[in-house]
């Protein structure tokens, strides 16, 4: 039985003209193909120039042995299905696929992505949030669209699942891919050009709360001669009721003496309506892998808000003039809002438009450019009015004109040398600018004059790099690869300062390697020596305060309740990591894994809280601002299990089992412990989940639950920061009619419990403790699906 081809992972680098080639290719590398039967005698060897070969429908000769009878086999110029690009990559990747993005029916992505090893999503069941990579908060992890970085501004959240085609996920970074991922980079391809017709219809609501959210998302790809085509539309409206309540406590430490409790209930409730919409245009020439193909998206949401605020106090007991403390030390007389309510409207659009050109330059060479812009634009406006003991004591005007322009140019070349060297190099061009109008009226009167009403930051980028990828006998695949990167960004401080300039580049030596013990087994070891690093984001560099709206200025603030501003002296964080993995693959597309990891970052960026003599106000405020506080390390496992039970044991039933966890660990050097681990990292996290297929029925049942623990970072010697436990469970069922119509039911958060967060603040002898609860629901939905 011959070997699987060497060149395998060279061929797949490959243009479209060779796309059959590589899923054959593909099928060879995961089992050893069947021999094809042998011929009756040995075949002399070639002449220089072969004879014509006969006509595919000539008749066979009178005395030709009969054919042996072969299995119909189709061959498209598709990708390899999930798994077998997983195993084929030598760079360490998870691969979600259509299938796994629609089985629950999620409305955000940060639903579908936080079943995945070593993802966990911030923020309340739901309502979407930051996404984390192995705990690392946000900026850690690189977000890609169709291969380039996300514009500035972007929110993984902002595009509807139903635009995506599938979901890579690389677990460390690769000079092709970028460096700016500490934790990894995901990659968000949205729906392909295929030559496969495709018109799906897919209606349907959700229920969460007493309200309705209904949704519609429309599917279309065809060809038309050497076009390709495809567009995917969505749109929604979203109903949701928000309630939060906060908990301020302040105790002496000396005699656990309580000096004040105040507690603030607020409701929230926000309508928006939604339009989503990307599409793929494909141009094929008349040379093999001549392909021109733009890339259109556009986002836009908008609606109104209301939210209401009641503050009640305990102690100390509120005086017949209704005043209430403001902060620790504040006398009572200092007068607060005990009532108040806020109307808001908020409107977001993003548009991008991306260019490729491909090109087959000769048989082993081909080049591609790359070029794309981006706009994108969030205005939003607030009233808030608030009232004293029954009388009107302030009112609040706030207006924000947030701008972000981006531009991206790249230019790359692959070339097959030597049959198993594929080399990739190229260069890659990027400027973003964001420009801040913000607006904040006091009863009236502007306040942060001093700032201006437009502020800015902008920042330019420039990489080039070098990859080698090839295989080494049988057992061994390696990619080896070197990136520069060069930033230079502007931010601005308060009028009359000027601008901060940061210029800042970085080396990023990358390594991969897999290891096969058996080159026709199912077992290969993973290996990966690399750098990264963290740019600060440009809102992060921008030095415009933002008001902390429960106290106002002129008079103090608390730390717990702080104003925030940016910080443009920020420098970038550096990583070295080091990653190892062992996978199983098992029959069918089960898989097995192990993989832990380590990194050492340097300038660890965080946000730390200080008293600062401000010029926005009378007396110091309490300020939050992200600074580089020293050098961190992080350390974790992620075990993964996905299989069908019934490719293990034939008696199974027709069970699909998906299964993780992911243990971390990390520490800050500059703060003491314990629990000086870096921001929002759990000690933790699991998922269990599985998905039953009756027999006889067309009915699919399935269901995950999803658990992280609650735990506390310590940020500095004074301030503390506490997460609350998070348990999700989600089931869903799944009713065939027919080939070309399902309806699936979907009920996320089946058991709703109280998000809950806070802080504490240390000064003075008396300790501050902020708790935000928040009560979550059970969401229902139901979708009709239809191929048109």
């Amino acid at each position: 039985m011959p070997p699987p081809p060497r060149p395998l992972r060279a061929i797949r680098t490959w243009g479209a003209a060779f796309a059959p080639v590589c899923a054959m290719a593909a099928a060879s590398a995961q089992e050893p193909a069947t021999p094809a039967p042998a011929p009756a005698a040995a075949p002399a060897p070639a002449p220089a120039t072969a004879p014509a070969r006969p006509p595919a429908n000539a008749p066979a000769p009178a005395n030709a042995p009969a054919p042996a009878k072969l299995d119909r086999v189709e061959i498209t110029g598709g990708r390899a299905d999930d798994v077998q690009e997983r195993r084929q990559s030598t760079a360490a990747k998870i691969v979600i696929g259509r299938e796994e993005i629609e089985r629950f029916g999620d409305s955000t992505l940060g639903d579908v992505l936080k079943r995945l090893p070593g993802v966990t999503i911030q923020g309340r069941p739901g309502r979407g949030g930051q996404i984390r990579m192995r705990g690392l908060g946000n900026g850690y992890t690189q977000i890609l669209l169709d291969g380039e970085r996300v514009p500035p501004g972007f929110s993984i959240d902002a595009i509807d699942p139903e635009q995506i085609e599938r979901i890579e996920i690389y677990r460390a970074p690769t000079a092709e891919t970028g460096a700016r991922a500490i934790a990894g980079t995901i990659n968000i391809v949205t729906r392909n050009g295929y030559t496969k017709h495709v018109n799906d219809l897919k209606v349907g609501a959700a229920l969460e709360n007493g309200r309705l959210q209904p949704g519609i998302s429309w599917t279309r790809n065809d060809t038309a001669g050497r076009w390709i085509y495809n567009a995917s539309v969505s749109a929604f409206r979203t109903n949701r009721a928000s309630d939060t309540q906060v908990s301020t406590v302040d105790e002496r430490l000396s005699d656990g003496t309580v000096l004040l409790a105040q507690r603030e209930d607020g409701t929230v409730r926000e309508q928006r309506n939604g339009l989503h919409a990307t599409g793929r245009l494909q141009w094929r020439g008349d040379e093999p892998g001549h392909l021109v193909t733009i890339t259109p998206l556009f986002l836009w949401s908008a609606g109104p808000s209301h939210r209401t605020g009641v503050v009640t106090q305990t102690v100390p007991p509120v005086p017949a003039s209704g005043c209430l403390s403001s902060g620790i030390g504040a006398p009572v007389d200092e007068c607060q809002a005990d009532h108040s309510t806020t109307d808001g409207h908020g409107d977001y659009r993003l548009m991008r438009l991306n260019g490729q050109w491909n090109r087959r330059l000769n048989e082993a060479v081909r080049s591609e450019l790359r070029l794309g812009g981006s706009d994108g634009h969030w205005q939003g406006h607030s009233l808030r009015l608030e009232t004293t003991n029954g009388v009107p004591s302030r009112t609040l005007q706030d207006d924000t004109d947030n701008h972000d322009r981006s531009v991206t140019a790249g230019a790359k070349l692959i070339a097959l040398l030597a049959g198993e060297h594929s080399v990739v190099s190229g260069l890659e061009l990027e400027t973003n600018r964001r420009n801040d109008t913000h607006t904040t009226l006091q009863d009236g009167a502007p306040l942060l004059v001093e700032f201006g009403d437009d502020v800015s930051a902008r920042s330019n980028r420039y990489a080039v790099y070098a990859q080698d990828e090839w295989s080494v006998g049988e057992h061994w695949a390696l990619q080896a690869g070197l990136r520069w990167e060069g930033i230079e960004t502007r931010g601005s401080r308060e009028v009359g300062d000027g601008e901060v300039a940061n210029r800042s580049s970085v080396w990023s030596p990358l390594l991969h390697a897999v290891w096969k013990p058996d080159a026709k087994g199912r077992d290969q070891v993973r290996m990966s020596l690399t750098r990264s690093y963290r740019s600060p984001p440009l809102g992060n560099l921008i030095a415009r305060p933002s008001i902390n709206v429960r106290h106002p200025v002129p008079g103090p603030n608390t730390p717990t309740q702080p104003d925030r501003a940016g910080n443009p002296d920020l420098k970038p964080e550096l990583a070295t990591g080091l990653d190892l993995a062992i996978e199983r693959y098992l029959p069918g597309s089960g898989i097995l894994s192990a993989n832990v990891f380590y990194r050492r970052i340097r300038d660890f960026m965080r946000s730390v809280v200080s008293l600062e003599t401000v010029s926005w106000a009378a007396v110091p405020r309490w300020v939050s601002r992200p600074q580089n506080v020293g050098d961190a390390t992080t350390a974790g496992i992620e075990l993964e299990a996905k299989f069908r039970a019934s490719d293990l044991w034939p008696e199974a039933p027709r069970l699909d089992v998906r299964a993780n966890a992911s243990a971390f660990r990390s520490r800050v050097k500059s703060v003491p412990g314990p629990d000086n681990r870096i921001d929002q990292q759990p000690d933790y996290t699991a998922n269990l989940g599985g998905d039953y297929r009756f027999r006889g029925v067309p009915l699919t049942l399935g269901g995950n639950a999803n658990w992280t623990p609650g735990y506390v970072t310590r940020i500095s010697d004074q301030q503390t920061a506490i997460q609350g436990r998070k348990a999700v469970l989600d089931v869903y069922g799944l009713w065939t009619f027919s080939p070309a119509s399902q309806l699936r039911v979907t009920a996320s958060n089946v058991v709703p419990r109280d998000y809950i967060t806070g802080s504490t603040f240390d000064e003075a002898g008396v300790r501050e403790t902020a708790t935000t609860l928040a009560p979550t629901s059970i969401n229902l939905q139901i979708r009709l699906e239809l191929k048109l």
